[in-house]
């Protein structure tokens, strides 16, 4: 199933029995954009600066001092609930006094989350894969002419005395596509290496 990242910041407020909850999302590409991204949006002078992200397989999420598991992982949850990968979510929390409990908490860090995530615009992410091709010196035209329609971008191009070997990055759905058009225009002349 794709997933779909942020299309940029966004924050959503709630009050939970005079507490209040304020949650920050973003998209970030890596762990050190998440970190990046908390430092930005932590409140020194707040109660708790509770988080989470996710990015592809790796994810994170902190309590900060709330009970175990009320409060970072209901975080995550919404993301993953609503479909995101690649993001990064605060939720910053100013005690009012009364104790919400721990269902309380999951309810409203999870809730906070979920309900700013919703809310906000999306961009999908496109899974992406990555050629190397090596084409005889007569067929880099062709190569060059079907690189457009599969919407794919070379990184590295070199030449040797048998030709042009590309390197590519295109979208995974694409791939088959364009060997097929390669495969066509140069009567299969095009070495193609799938693991880049």
């Amino acid at each position: 199933m794709p997933l779909d990242t942020l299309a940029g910041p966004v924050s959503h407020t709630l009050d939970v029995k005079h507490s209040r909850f304020i949650a920050h999302a973003a998209p970030v590409d890596d762990a050190d954009g998440a970190a990046a991204f908390m430092q930005q949006v932590h409140v020194a002078d707040a109660t708790h600066n509770c988080w989470a992200w996710r990015i592809g397989d790796q994810y994170r999420s902190s309590d900060d001092g709330e009970p175990a598991g009320t409060a970072g992982r209901p975080i995550l949850a919404a993301i993953d609930g609503q479909g995101f990968d690649r993001v990064a979510v605060v939720v910053v929390r100013w005690y009012g006094g009364i104790k919400l409990g721990a269902g309380g908490l999951v309810r409203a860090y999870g809730g906070c989350a979920a309900e700013c995530l919703r809310t906000a615009p999306r961009v999908a992410l496109i899974e992406m894969a990555t050629l190397r091709l090596h084409a005889p010196f007569d067929a880099i035209g062709s190569v060059h002419a079907a690189l457009p329609a599969a919407l794919a971008v070379k990184r590295e191009e070199t030449f040797d005395t048998q030709g042009v070997s590309v390197v590519l990055d295109l979208p995974a759905d694409r791939v088959d596509d364009l060997k097929t058009r390669l495969r066509d225009a140069t009567r299969d002349r095009v070495r193609i290496d799938d693991n880049g």
